[in-house]
């Protein structure tokens, strides 16, 4: 089988969240019970947090959780669809493709995203945060999608994000990078397979895209 699978936050769907805002407000949760965390140059991301809280004060992790479903639920009020998702997604199926979205996102609102925007009808597998041991840039995500369709002969990531790219390369899947930051790619050695600035020109780079063997 074929598969394309989708980022969803500045792919599919953009929006306000704000993951250093989010970030913060966990670290200084964290740091308000069990004293500061150790200083270093680089700002503690979300997932660094929340596997903190599962090894060093699990009491907290609920509470953490809360923060980021916090943040995701204001977020996607003020959603918008990212423009050529709907096409992308059409015209991937439409190329002979299987369609997955792999977020880190909670599956209470990332359904809700694809719901209001007419996307759901369009996915074949959604696999939220909820699915997984571990979020982006992990790539267990895709253990998941993996154990739905059985292994793809031909399967792509397409995603805005370093994140998605090291999570498509530690499953062995090419990563197609949506308006990515090329900083932010070369500091993590992500090689994309293309790179998109409009996602609607998807479909015609997978069918023009030789398929794998």
């Amino acid at each position: 089988m074929r598969l394309c699978v989708f980022d969803l936050d500045h792919t599919l769907v953009n929006s306000p969240l704000d993951l250093a805002a989010m970030a913060l407000e966990m670290r200084a949760l964290i740091e308000h019970h069990c004293g500061p965390l150790p200083a270093r140059p680089d700002r503690y991301r979300v997932g660094e947090l929340i596997r903190h809280c599962a090894t060093e004060a699990p009491a907290l992790s609920a509470p953490v959780w809360e923060v980021a479903l916090a943040h995701e639920r204001r977020a996607v009020e003020a959603a918008w669809l990212e423009p050529g998702a709907l096409e992308a997604l059409m015209g991937a199926r439409e190329a002979g493709f299987a369609t997955a979205v792999w977020t880190n996102n909670a599956r209470e609102v990332t359904l809700l995203a694809l719901e209001r925007f007419g996307l759901l009808p369009h996915l074949d597998l959604v696999v939220s945060r909820d699915d997984m041991r571990e979020m982006k840039p992990d790539p267990d995500g895709y253990r998941v999608i993996t154990a739905h369709f059985g292994p793809a002969r031909d399967a792509v990531v397409v995603g805005d994000s370093w994140v998605d790219g090291v999570a498509a390369a530690g499953a062995g899947v090419p990563f197609v990078a949506y308006r990515a930051k090329d900083a932010d790619l070369t500091r993590w050695r992500v090689t994309p397979v293309a790179r998109l600035q409009d996602l609607g020109a998807l479909p015609t780079w997978l069918r023009e895209r030789p398929a794998q063997a």
